[in-house]
């Protein structure tokens, strides 16, 4: 059986975490959302194919040509024309039953396993409370699937489309015959109702896990307090003196699941409350304190008297001194000039919004700092307000107090 795993598009809503990047290589964790998709598969799949689109060059750098023993090939998409145009790109290498998965959704291994035990073709549902934001499954009376509504305003079930399937191989003929869209596109789930039309049954395959779509820059610090969420669980060291490969110095004090990974350093006087993870080449102290679902990423930087909490810092970031950062996102290469400082809560207590794509969105937390994009750059004693997006290569001058997105072009 192949894993097709769906990894082209370009992530404009994670903005300005994907001006540098593809979205399916943000961090989650120790590893990125494509390799943590790869493994909840690879026991049931022999095989992956990729659909690349935007910087698909990084994605097969990264990558390279097998995981874990399971071969990776790589098609194109060259044109963001829907779900259903860019299973088709797999046609030419795809020659027997396949999984279809989102390279940018966390899930656990029991769903890939559960759309293998029901076989070609099913869909994958998942129950939620509102699922009018939600494509919504309905069942015949043998439990396969009778049809699916996208988006209705009164639901017939609770049934969530998880989107991920099983399909063979003459699903691509169905592909061929779907007709486009009102948004334009070709929608996996036309193709879907053209099968149940045809006749075909197509089983349902039933999950309870984890399912967390990564489509906007807060997901991924609720992806990442899900992915260090496991140390205490038992993925991984939940002992912290058992997760000691990198160097600690005397008078460092660690509480809770912390991992310091081979390479990675921690100077005297630091304080660290798991779940944490120092990966790396990291450089954490002296006196520094970090807290709350926080990963350091590789070769990053975390100073004298700077304070983390909660937050992911991407490879070589650096927070050198006298820095409070909360809440936030601190994307490739930024450096923050020594005072700055992330606002993560606002004074009337009330959920921080964020814009996303030129509207304002209630992100559901009542904590957030600032998001930035890769190699921001911030001058001393500078100030980021709650729910702020820096782009990509932007920077913020010494004293400055910045209230209002800056993106990048």
């Amino acid at each position: 059986m192949y894993g097709v795993v769906l990894a082209a598009g370009r992530g404009t809503r994670m903005r300005p975490l994907t001006d540098r990047r593809p979205k399916p290589l943000l961090p989650v964790g120790d590893r990125s959302l494509l390799e943590r998709v790869f493994e909840t598969a690879r026991k049931v799949v022999d095989e992956f194919v990729v659909v690349t689109g935007y910087r698909g060059d990084a994605i097969r750098d990264s990558m390279g040509e097998s995981y874990r023993g399971r071969p990776v090939r790589y098609v194109e998409q060259a044109e963001a024309l829907g779900t259903a145009h860019a299973v088709a790109q797999a046609e030419p290498v795809v020659d027997d039953d396949f999984l279809v998965l989102n390279g940018d959704v966390v899930v656990d291994a029991s769903l890939p396993r559960a759309l293998a035990n029901a076989g070609a073709p099913a869909i994958a549902a998942t129950e939620v409370a509102d699922p009018r934001a939600y494509g919504v499954l309905s069942t015949a009376d043998d439990g396969s699937l009778a049809g699916i509504v996208e988006k209705p305003d009164d639901p017939s079930t609770n049934l969530a489309n998880v989107g991920c399937y099983a399909f063979e191989p003459e699903v691509f003929e169905y592909i061929e015959e779907t007709p486009e869209s009102e948004r334009g596109e070709y929608e996996i789930t036309t193709t879907i109702d053209l099968l149940l039309g045809n006749g075909r049954r197509i089983d349902v395959a039933r999950y309870d896990g984890t399912w967390l779509d990564v489509g906007r820059p807060w997901d991924l610090l609720e992806a990442n307090e899900l992915a260090l969420a496991k140390l205490d669980e038992g993925d991984g060291a939940t002992d912290a003196t058992d997760a000691i490969a990198g160097t600690v110095e005397d008078d460092v004090h660690l509480h809770g699941p912390v991992v310091v990974e081979e390479g990675a350093r921690l100077r005297s006087g630091v304080y660290v409350e798991g779940p944490a993870l120092i990966r790396e080449g990291a450089d954490v102290g002296p006196n520094a304190y970090v807290r709350g679902s926080t990963v350091i990423g590789p070769n990053a930087r975390v100073g004298h008297a700077v304070e983390v909490k909660n937050s992911v810092l991407m490879s070589d970031a650096s927070v050198g001194h006298l820095s409070y950062v909360g809440d936030s996102v601190l994307g490739r290469g930024v450096n923050f000039g020594a005072g700055t400082n992330v606002a993560n809560l606002r004074h009337d207590g009330e959920n921080v919004w964020m814009g996303v794509k030129g509207d304002r969105v209630d992100t559901g937390r009542r904590k957030l700092g600032a998001i930035l994009g890769d190699g921001v750059k911030t001058g001393i004693n500078a100030s980021l307000n709650a729910g702020l997006k820096v782009g990509a290569g932007e920077t913020v001058g010494p004293g400055e107090t910045v209230t209002r997105d800056r993106l990048s072009d």
